[in-house]
C-alpha cells in the first residue's frame, strides 16, 4: 500500500465519524453550553426533559433521535466486524486497522497493546480465538517497530 493512498480501515473511521458529525448531538459542560446546544437541537431551554445524556462524553440528543443514534452505532460496529470477517489472512483490512490504532496509540514508544485492543472492542479471548487477528497485529506490530 502506497503511503499516499488511504488504507481502508481509515476511509472507515472517516466515514463514520462523519456519519457522527452530521448527526443532531450537542456537548456541553457548563449550563451556557448547554442553552446554545439546545438551541442548535432547536429546543427551548424549557425543553431540558426533551433531552437525553450520552454516558462519560459530555453528549447530549434530542430524546426522539436516540434510537437512531443506537442504530448507527450498531451498524458502525457491525460495517467494522463484517470488514474484519471478510479478511481471511489478517494481511489486508486487519492489518490496516491495527497499522492505524497502534499508531494512534503510540505503540512504537510504549510497545503496549491494550489501549488499541480496547478502542477496537477487542478481548484477549477474541485475539486468541481468532488466527487472523493474531497474524495482523504481528505484522502490524513488527511494520511500527521497524519504522520506530
Amino acid at each position: 500500500m502506497s503511503s499516499m493512498q488511504k488504507n481502508r480501515y481509515q476511509e472507515m473511521r472517516e466515514r463514520h465519524q462523519a456519519e457522527v458529525n452530521d448527526f443532531p448531538l450537542m456537548f456541553a459542560f457548563d449550563a451556557r453550553q448547554f442553552a446554545e446546544g439546545l438551541r442548535r437541537l432547536g429546543l427551548r431551554s424549557s425543553d431540558k426533559d426533551k433531552v437525553c445524556a450520552l454516558p462519560g462524553t459530555g453528549g447530549f440528543c434530542r430524546k426522539s433521535d436516540l434510537p437512531a443514534l443506537k442504530g448507527m452505532f450498531a451498524r458502525h460496529h457491525r460495517e467494522l466486524q463484517e470488514a474484519i470477517g471478510a479478511d481471511p489472512t489478517g494481511r489486508g483490512f486487519i492489518y490496516e486497522m491495527f497499522r492505524t490504532e497502534l499508531s494512534n496509540h503510540e505503540y512504537a514508544y510504549t510497545q503496549d497493546v491494550s489501549e488499541t485492543l480496547d478502542c477496537l472492542g477487542i478481548t484477549q479471548q477474541m485475539l486468541e480465538a481468532v488466527p487472523q487477528l493474531q497474524t495482523g497485529l504481528a505484522l502490524a506490530c513488527r511494520s511500527l517497530l521497524k519504522h520506530a
